[in-house]
């Protein structure tokens, strides 16, 4: 069984401006979180390269660029699902992000699974001493952050 969060909210747009507000504004929408750090340093600038293979990065004040994850699947405006690698993660350790936007009469109701928390090993870094119940509800409580960070850049 995998360790996941399910998450959804709905925002006042149709799924292509959804889309293209979580894929290309996300620099401008994201918040960076303590317990799910995706560099070692202060948080940077979040940003996609557009289509299937390209990358999810954090560009930090110096210039340096972190790889975050890769862009598994790109089908604009309907499904976004891309792996995530936090700093803390042990170096061959990915989770996974799938985001579906679904049009809702004139609002699109955007939903987010989080999954593969099992695999972080119960004494990682990445758990912050945390038993799963804890550590899911937490980034659960990001994600609702993100979500609603994402409505008000819409």
């Amino acid at each position: 069984m995998t360790s996941r969060v399910f998450v959804a909210l709905r925002v006042k747009a149709a799924p292509d401006r959804a889309f293209a507000v979580f894929t290309g504004e996300i620099g401008a929408w994201w918040r960076p979180n303590g317990l799910f750090q995706t560099t070692p340093r202060d948080p940077g600038r979040l940003a996609f390269e557009p289509g299937e293979g390209g990358r999810l990065v954090e560009t930090l004040a110096d210039g340096k660029v972190f790889e975050i994850g890769r862009v598994l699947v790109w089908d604009p405006p309907e499904r976004l699902v891309f792996s995530w690698r936090q700093a803390n993660f042990p170096p061959d350790l990915l989770t996974e992000v799938e985001v579906r936007f679904e049009a809702v009469g004139e609002e699109t109701r955007v939903s987010v699974e989080h999954r593969g928390f099992d695999r972080v090993p119960a004494d990682s870094a990445a758990r912050h001493g945390f038993p799963d119940a804890a550590l899911l509800a937490r980034l659960g409580d990001w994600w609702r952050v993100l979500l609603a960070s994402l409505a008000g850049r819409i």
